[in-house]
């Protein structure tokens, strides 16, 4: 079994106090590699290895045209090494690696098109009512970012992180999942590879206790960006609260479906299989309530359960596999103990509600239709994170919006119906970061993810992202040399 190292200034480094902890494979529940359990030393050492880099002459004058070219390199070098990158997400994760591969072919265009934009970050001349007076701003990277990265998608989420964070001048220090710690060490050394100096980007795997806290309660780091659980986003907003520094985080939610009778209903029930069974339900934008006009109610859910049924379960690896196991065991006892749950609540299970047959010791868990939920329960408002929809009918427009925003959270949204005008009222009335229509989990680096309410702070992708990894600063020149006039007045 592979032991692996944090990688901290461009180097292999083994952890301070020299333990080292197993991750499993989610589809055999067996241990395949060891990861090292980092602590506060192991922290502190790659936080100063990332702030030396900041310093560095050789990235810090480093021309934002020739930092465009590294991100650039390093898209290219993902995409010779997407292969590898993504078999080892899926032996970490459970995903399918058809999945996989699907978005490792994509994941270079996240840094080409930040290497594209890194030298379109500039300030403005701001008109002032003297002619005298020159002010303008400069926008500079804020240091040192700490990244906290999910297991649903290591590589995926921490490129969204990375990418802008690296095209606006700073250096990182990424803490994965201390499930899913491999892929992001496997892409590691593509930084160095890339032209990147070392220390640019630095790797400290271990658990959010002994690793997470003390990156965010770090005095060397000047942002914090996370993705993951609500809960856990609360404490490191605290933290920075504390710190008065800057963070974003990309949270929960509990995202509604909604299928309107003028539907092209064979894609509207496609896209709520793929809203809430893809990726096993483990995305933060899953579909996870389904509802549904009362006029089609009876169809999509006959549609939805049909093919339900023949979703192929099995081992991720396999290119006819449909559905694989969810990442940890702990997330697989979370879905049986929320099944059990709605039905202690009053729901009815349509189809699955329980662990399938396989040839395989994993975390497995059949796709789960509930009906005879009302959105009070909790099923319907607190997020499970796994392959279990709740499908429910509604009369009217106002009452689909009044459905969809009854929940603390508001990450996405899908809306399914030709009635253009109907898109526009519905996009401008629902409370969410993302709506789709007619698609669902569409994504782009061109295109800003936000989250409403519960679902997070601040912005990823897009340019909007830029503001986020970078300070604003305001210089004023007096151009006139006129002497200096009464010295307490105002010179505006």
């Amino acid at each position: 079994m592979k032991r692996h190292q944090h990688y901290i200034a461009g180097e292999w480094t083994a952890p301070a106090d020299g333990e080292y902890f197993e991750s499993l494979n989610p589809a055999t529940a067996r241990p395949w590699y060891e990861a090292p359990s980092g602590t506060s030393v192991d922290i502190d050492k790659a936080v100063t290895a990332a702030h030396n880099a900041f310093e560095d002459p050789r990235w810090r004058d480093l021309s934002q045209t020739r930092r465009g070219r590294l991100l650039r390199n390093l898209g290219d070098l993902i995409g010779e090494h997407a292969e590898e990158l993504a078999r080892t997400e899926t032996l970490d994760n459970g995903k399918l690696l058809r999945e996989m591969r699907a978005q490792l072919a994509g994941l270079p265009e996240y840094f080409y098109y930040y290497a594209g934009l890194a030298d379109k970050i500039h300030g403005e001349v701001i008109p002032g009512a003297s002619r005298e007076l020159l002010n303008y701003t400069l926008r500079e990277p804020v240091g040192v970012v700490g990244a906290i990265t999910p297991w649903n998608s290591p590589l995926l989420l921490t490129a969204t992180k990375l990418a802008p964070a690296l095209a606006a001048g700073n250096t990182v220090v990424v803490k994965p999942s201390e499930h899913t710690s491999a892929s992001l060490l496997a892409l590691a050394p593509l930084f160095e590879q890339a032209g990147f100096p070392p220390g640019v980007v630095n790797v400290v795997t271990g658990f959010g206790a002994t690793a997470g806290a003390p990156l965010a309660e770090h005095p060397g780091v000047a942002k914090v960006t996370f993705t993951g659980s609500t809960e856990t986003g609360r404490r490191i907003a605290r933290t920075c609260a504390d710190r008065l520094v800057r963070c974003t985080l990309e949270l929960g939610g509990k995202s509604p479906n909604i299928v309107f009778p003028d539907a092209d209903l064979g894609s509207a029930a496609m896209g709520v299989i793929a809203g809430i069974f893809a990726a096993a339900g483990q995305t933060c934008v899953a579909g996870s309530r389904v509802l549904v006009h009362r006029e089609v109610y009876d169809e999509i859910l006959d549609r939805v359960t049909a093919r339900a049924s023949t979703i192929r379960i099995g081992d991720p690896l396999e290119d006819t596999t449909e559905l694989g196991p969810l990442a940890i065991a702990a997330q697989l006892e979370k879905v049986e103990s929320y099944v059990e749950l709605g039905l202690a609540e009053g729901g009815r299970i349509a189809f699955g509600g329980a662990r399938p047959t396989t040839d395989l010791d994993g975390y497995f868990f059949s796709p789960t239709v509930f009906t005879g939920t009302d959105n009070s329960m909790r099923i319907c408002q607190e997020e499970i994170f796994g392959p279990v929809a709740t499908v429910m009918p509604f009369d009217s427009e106002d009452e689909a919006v009044a459905l969809a925003n009854d929940t603390t959270y508001g990450l996405a949204a899908g809306i399914w119906t030709r009635d253009l005008n109907r898109c526009h009222r519905m996009a401008s009335r629902l409370e969410a970061g993302t709506v789709w229509v007619n698609t669902y989990r569409s994504m782009s680096p061109m295109s800003p993810r936000a989250g409403f309410k519960n679902s997070g702070v601040g912005t990823e992708q897009g340019t909007e992202v830029i503001r986020e990894y970078t300070r604003l600063k305001s210089v004023w020149i007096n151009t006139s040399e006129e002497p200096a006039g009464d010295p307490f007045i105002l010179k505006s």
